[in-house]
């Protein structure tokens, strides 16, 4: 099993950068904009469509306020793993910073680098734009 885990300070407060990875429907206009293209929700799947052409289908495991965080697993789409699990979570780093982690398992062992690849492309959008677009929930 191949285990990525990627963290990130993003110069903006935790409730803020929790506002924006909580909206899960939205990715492409409030988390990783020209990462992800297009978000749409179907009960608990979120199918999401990547630059790069790819597309999956995301079961929403988990999301817990008290704790920041968010489970998904994919559960289908054009990449195929045998296993995927993975989960985004929002801590306080300093004032007004946060520490954005990202941590994704997934087999086969061959998936594991197109994977952290995408997984870095993703974290480099989402601190450029929750560095500087991320806002308090209304």
């Amino acid at each position: 099993m191949a285990s990525i885990h990627r963290e990130v300070l993003i110069d903006n407060a935790p409730e803020n950068v929790w506002a924006a990875l909580r909206d899960f429907g939205e990715v492409h206009k409030r988390l990783a904009p020209g990462f992800v293209t297009d978000t749409r929700v179907e009960d608990d799947i979120r199918i999401v469509t990547f630059a790069n052409g790819a597309v999956v289908r995301e079961l929403i495991v988990d999301i817990d306020d008290e704790a920041r965080r968010i489970a998904y697993t994919v559960v289908g789409g054009s990449l195929e793993p045998t296993h995927h699990h993975a989960s985004m979570q929002v801590f306080g780093d300093a004032e007004n910073r946060s520490r954005f982690v990202w941590i994704t398992d997934v087999t086969p062992d061959s998936l594991g680098e197109p994977i952290a690849e995408m997984v870095d492309q993703g974290i480099r959008v989402i601190k450029r734009t929750l560095d500087r677009e991320a806002t308090p929930p209304c």
